[in-house]
């Protein structure tokens, strides 16, 4: 097993009887890696890093419910990070 840990987690069940966890990447929009699909693409370079940090921590799907937290320096908030921000704030596991 991996010592990967994300960078929070959860006390209460988030849902299917799961506590929530997740880790936080912010990646630059224009860095050389990702110009070219940022320039095609709003929210490639969070949408790669959300895909990454995902494949990164999937062991984890047996014992949490696992949410990246991926933004562009730009600005650009991957649609994972949109949605766990609007369920916070308004209090829904």
């Amino acid at each position: 097993m991996s010592a990967k840990r994300p960078g929070g987690t959860t006390i209460l069940l988030w849902s299917r009887r799961k506590p929530l966890a997740w880790d936080v990447t912010v990646t630059d929009t224009y860095a050389d890696a990702h110009v070219s699909n940022t320039a095609m693409e709003t929210g490639a370079a969070a949408s790669l890093a959300a895909t990454n940090k995902t494949n990164e921590y999937s062991q984890l799907s047996a014992t949490h419910i696992f949410t990246p937290v991926a933004i562009e320096t730009a600005g650009t908030w991957h649609h994972q990070t949109v949605e766990l921000s609007r369920n916070w704030e308004g209090g829904r596991p």
